[in-house]
């Protein structure tokens, strides 16, 4: 029979200070409140912290920390010396109390702990938290948003909305737009063009709008416009439902050029007179291209009137070989026949499986 251990200074009491706190938020809430339940976690973070450094208590103590309360709560979740971590890591990124009553306690806990997972500076947590608000991201969306690194590259396109647009429509227009988009579901040769670029994002349209942003509505796909008895064809045709115009979506397979620009400013009239109805905002256009050299293409929005953004995107390159080099390349299953007869290492050994 294993003896118990003795119980560090200041342990028991520890311990039923979190008790009543439990049983506090239960009666007070029945921790149903995602407020309430962050102001609980929040406050067994600090008061681990707090003991810890009084008592200079190591991290087994956490463990049996976890232990005893799930004892005490039995039909409790969250009492895991895992979750009991993210409490302490919790109370030590947020030392203010204040910020459990401020708007980012309306996103859930798994939230919060992948923002301390993933996300380093507390300006940058608060940044995705509002975000997660205000479009009601899902833990998956969230986690989507912080890998393609979204705080980097929001309103960062090139563009003239400042000089074409009244504010605060310039303002919002500028944050509908990144620098680069990610395409990166795409799976396209380096030669691909704009028509396999468009049938791809299409094709994965519930990504392609995701990366675009909240607000946008697909219209259609080659919207055929006839100016002075002549065809002309839009890419991609969206309304903003927040900014309450048409957005025109110009795919480039190539570096920007001055002359997507005019065609652009071209467009816009068109669509402005063709689609346009009372009270709608001026039409915004977006060109999208393989890269852009950011000094030319702020002289070729310089002068325009319509309100036009330059951006770069980004694929996923399949890569294709020159006909004579693609028999010298082993496929996959070579490889794996070779990987699963064992190398022996110099010394004799079998060498450390490939993961």
């Amino acid at each position: 029979m294993k003896r118990a251990l003795a119980s560090p200074a200041g342990y028991a009491e520890l311990l039923q200070e979190i008790k009543g706190r439990v049983r506090t938020a239960q009666v007070r809430a029945g921790l149903a409140a995602n407020r309430e339940l962050l102001v609980l976690y929040w406050d067994i973070g600090r008061m681990i912290l707090d003991r810890q450094a009084a008592e200079g208590w190591g991290a087994k103590v956490i463990d049996r920390l976890s232990r005893d309360l799930r004892a005490a709560f039995p039909g409790q979740q969250g009492f895991s010396a895992r979750n009991l971590k993210y409490m302490r890591a919790f109370a030590d990124a947020w030392p203010d109390p204040e910020f459990v009553q401020q708007p980012a306690a309306q996103i859930p806990w798994t939230h919060h702990c992948m923002l301390l997972d993933k996300v380093q500076t507390p300006d940058d947590r608060l940044w995705y938290a509002a975000k997660a608000i205000e479009y009601g991201w899902s833990r998956n969306v969230l986690a989507l948003q912080i890998q393609s690194a979204l705080h980097t590259r929001q309103g960062k396109a090139v563009s003239n909305f400042q000089a074409t647009l009244p504010p605060p429509q310039s303002d919002l227009a500028q944050q509908i737009t990144k620098d680069p988009y990610l395409f990166d579901f795409l799976n396209l040769r380096e030669d691909a063009n704009e028509r396999a670029v468009e049938t791809g994002l299409l094709k994965h349209v519930e990504r392609f709008l995701l990366e675009l942003g909240a607000g946008f509505a697909l219209v259609g796909r080659q919207v055929h416009l006839e100016v002075g008895e002549q065809d002309f064809y839009l890419d991609l045709l969206f309304y903003h439902l927040t900014l309450r115009c048409f957005v025109v979506i110009d795919l480039k397979a190539r570096d920007f050029t001055p002359e997507a620009a005019g065609k652009m400013n071209f467009y816009l009239s068109a669509v402005d007179d063709r689609f346009r109805r009372d009270g709608d905002a001026p039409s915004i256009g977006l060109i999208l291209c393989r890269a852009k050299n950011r000094i030319l293409a702020e002289y070729a929005l310089r002068d325009l009137q319509k309100p036009i953004g330059v951006a770069d995107y980004v694929t996923r390159l399949v890569e294709t070989l020159p006909e004579p080099f693609r028999d010298a390349v082993p496929s996959v299953k070579q490889i794996e026949e070779e990987l699963s007869d064992g190398e022996v290492g110099q010394d004799g050994a079998e060498s450390d499986p490939v993961p």
